[in-house]
């Protein structure tokens, strides 16, 4: 089985490029920030201590993930409710980045995202995924882009959808996320050391493409 391993931190186009690779190569696309995202929004609708480890604990056995492909886009189900766009709320993806904090969090998801692997060729995009959730990946690649570049493409995202945005805000909501990703004690963000680096900072989506799908295949064979 051929793996994709797809890190960087938060805005830099990894499950925007990562679906259009994996429908093109064939493969499985894995999004494990909708999973994260997901069990922040259960955090958060529960009115949860998001930083507290023991409080998320007793939440996950409640807590029942699916993935779904239809159409040809990725739909995740939070205990049999689509929240697909539900969870790409800014301050859910801030409460994507505080539970992934907790241990038990994240062996939490581990079986479920290895096992996928196991099974057929996937395309997996996260935070750890090189790192520690398939550090034997077929192929590693470090997915980034300037902060300002990524504030950028995301204050366009939000005007395209008709939602009020404030650069600075964003700016600003981008740093804290890469702070916290990369100080947290469990498997912070890092690039791996045999994954690829790919900055996008000067690229566009189609420029960016094109090189994501050449590492993978000079890698993969």
């Amino acid at each position: 089985m051929i793996s994709v391993a797809i890190d960087g931190p938060s805005g830099a186009g990894k499950s925007t490029l990562a679906k259009r690779l994996a429908k093109e190569l064939g493969y499985i696309y894995v999004d494990t920030g909708a999973m994260y995202r997901s069990i922040g929004l259960f955090g958060l609708r529960e009115k949860a201590d998001l930083q507290d480890a023991a409080a998320m604990q007793q939440l996950l056995p409640r807590i029942h993930l699916e993935l779904a492909s239809i159409d040809g886009a990725q739909h995740i189900y939070l205990n049999g409710e689509d929240v697909s766009e539900t969870i790409r709320q800014e301050q859910v993806g801030m409460a994507a980045s505080a539970v992934a904090a907790h241990p038990c969090v994240r062996e939490f998801l581990l079986g479920l995202q290895r096992g996928m692997a196991e099974k057929q060729n996937v395309l997996m995009d996260g935070r750890d995924i090189g790192t520690v959730i398939l550090p034997k990946a077929t192929v590693k690649i470090f997915l980034t882009a300037s902060p300002e570049a990524r504030a950028q493409r995301r204050m366009k995202e939000l005007v395209e959808k008709g939602q009020p945005a404030d650069y600075e805000k964003v700016l600003e909501d981008i740093r804290q996320r890469d702070y916290q990703d990369t100080h947290r004690k469990t498997a912070p963000l890092r690039q791996a050391e045999d994954a690829v680096l790919a900055d996008t900072s000067e690229l566009d989506f189609e420029e960016s493409f094109a090189l994501l799908k050449k590492i993978i295949a000079e890698k993969a064979g």
